[in-house]
């Protein structure tokens, strides 16, 4: 079977998941994007695109490796879970977006 739905989930300040929604399509391939303000909002989120046939979920690197685990137990595993991660060559540009 073939990658056909795709789901990210994306943390920001004041996003909310019922409004920050976008869907990228074409005819072989869909992508669904959506935003939430903490990593603890993106399980429902995981969960809602699980029951909407998403094949393979991939999370912003803001939600780190506990809450990717998290994500993945709340799912029981059912499809793919990934994260972005930064190298160390992004250290100093990450620490300039997020210092405060």
């Amino acid at each position: 079977m073939a990658l056909s739905k795709f789901g990210f989930i994306v943390t920001g300040p004041q996003l909310d998941p019922a409004q920050h929604r976008s869907v990228m399509q074409s005819t072989a391939f869909e992508m669904i994007s959506v935003g939430v303000s903490s990593p603890s909002e993106g399980i429902a989120v995981a969960q809602q695109m699980v029951s909407e046939g998403v094949q393979l979920i991939e999370l912003c690197g803001g939600f780190g490796p506990a809450w990717t685990a998290r994500v993945q137990e709340a799912i029981r595993h059912r499809v793919p879970v990934g994260s972005v991660s930064y190298g160390p060559e992004s250290i100093d540009g990450m620490h300039e977006l997020f210092k405060g």
